[in-house]
């Protein structure tokens, strides 16, 4: 045995089709195109969501809701997250470029702090915005509450 006698399994390649090679090939004339019709033109590429004339699925659907440019978007960080950062990196005042440094947000973002978790440690905390539970659990453990 060697590598010029190796062939691929049996039945396991097939001959392609070869079109638009006479009338005696069976595949001449239209070459599986069929008859008139952009599809049988060379150069046809239909646009996307193109169905052949019928209203497209995107056209059909009912337009929903507004996007409100006004909107402000917070990034959302819990007591819990705090609590934990402030333990082990022993921190008593936490603000935007802590988090952005150990890696918790970017530092495009607003930041919100939210009243998930529990504080164990007096900690002082500035940022965007605070959620009431988030403000009163910080004030209780001791900690001051800074909105930049």
């Amino acid at each position: 045995m060697n590598l010029s006698s190796l062939k691929p399994a049996e039945g396991s390649t097939k001959n392609r089709k070869r079109i638009g090679r006479g009338q005696g090939s069976g595949r001449g004339g239209t070459s599986t195109r069929g008859h008139k019709g952009a599809q049988s033109r060379s150069g046809y590429s239909s646009k996307r969501g193109f169905e052949g004339g019928q209203m497209p699925l995107q056209r059909r659907m009912p337009k929903v809701g507004f996007k409100n440019i006004n909107r402000l978007e917070f990034h959302g960080i819990n007591l819990d997250v705090i609590n934990k950062l402030a333990v082990e990196k022993s921190l008593s005042s936490i603000d935007i470029d802590t988090f952005v440094k150990y890696g918790i947000c970017s530092k495009n973002k607003k930041i919100k702090i939210l009243g998930r978790g529990k504080l164990t440690k007096t900690v002082q905390i500035k940022a965007n915005a605070f959620s009431k539970t988030a403000k009163s659990v910080i004030e209780e453990t001791g900690g001051t509450v800074e909105i930049i």
